[in-house]
């Protein structure tokens, strides 16, 4: 029997960090481990080793567990960061070390949750650090790399109140039926859904640099769950 893939989830206590803990109970052959600075509470089942540890350390840590793959669902917002220059640290610098310390560390695979609309060009400072971030990651080369670019997302935040968020999501399942062509990239997302795409960038074996935004992540979503379901399927005589 091969050894589980080991894939170390860097920004565990977000939406997207969230929904792939309470995955971990359905993925077999994955060996999940996670690094934060707090501890999070666990939901009955998940099968998951994690580190507490403050950030500067984190380039250290990566080192030492030589993980298969890195999911790096790192995120604040400007509000929670409290300045501009704070949230560039989070989305930008501490994503770009955590890289740094992946590659160093022999890192197969990593995977980035980034944004739809990222763009290093920006006006708006949200997109322009998310695509500066985005742009940096491909200058270290990387022997994979997989950009998700969610829109908006769909599913329950634990202490994060977003009303604007949450009234999106309300209307989100409507709003998403007149976005087509060059627009559907805008629709909305399941959580559970970026998630199960987060997990299958973490297995693909080829390498270089891949950007998936709505209809490219859904693809990777029902892939992964075919996977999943065959093997899960008991085995004919």
């Amino acid at each position: 029997m091969s050894e589980p893939r080991r894939v170390l989830l860097v920004g565990a206590t977000g939406l997207i960090g969230r929904t792939i803990i309470e995955r971990s109970p359905d993925l077999q052959g994955i060996a999940l481990q996670g690094l934060a600075r707090r501890e999070i509470p666990f939901p009955p089942g998940v099968r998951m080793e994690l580190v507490l540890a403050e950030s500067e350390e984190w380039p250290g840590i990566i080192t030492q567990l030589e993980p298969d793959a890195v999911i790096s669902a790192l995120g604040t917002t400007h509000k929670k960061a409290g300045s501009k220059s704070g949230f560039r640290q989070v989305d930008h610098d501490l994503v770009l070390e955590v890289a740094r310390a992946a590659k160093a560390a022999g890192v197969r695979n990593f995977v980035q949750v980034s944004s739809v609309g990222a763009d290093p060009f920006s006006r708006n400072s949200y997109l322009r650090v998310k695509g500066e971030t985005e742009k940096d990651l491909k200058a270290l080369k990387l022997h994979r790399l997989d950009i998700l670019r969610p829109s908006l997302l769909r599913g329950k935040r634990q202490n994060d109140l977003r009303p604007l968020e949450a009234l999106g999501q309300i209307a989100a399942p409507v709003g998403d039926l007149f976005l087509h062509g060059s627009k559907e990239k805008y629709r909305s997302i399941k959580a559970i859904d970026v998630a199960d795409a987060a997990i299958a960038c973490c297995c693909a074996k080829a390498g270089g640099q891949f950007v998936h935004e709505h209809d490219s992540l859904m693809r990777l979503t029902r892939d992964f769950r075919r996977e999943l379901a065959a093997k899960s399927a008991p085995q004919g005589a």
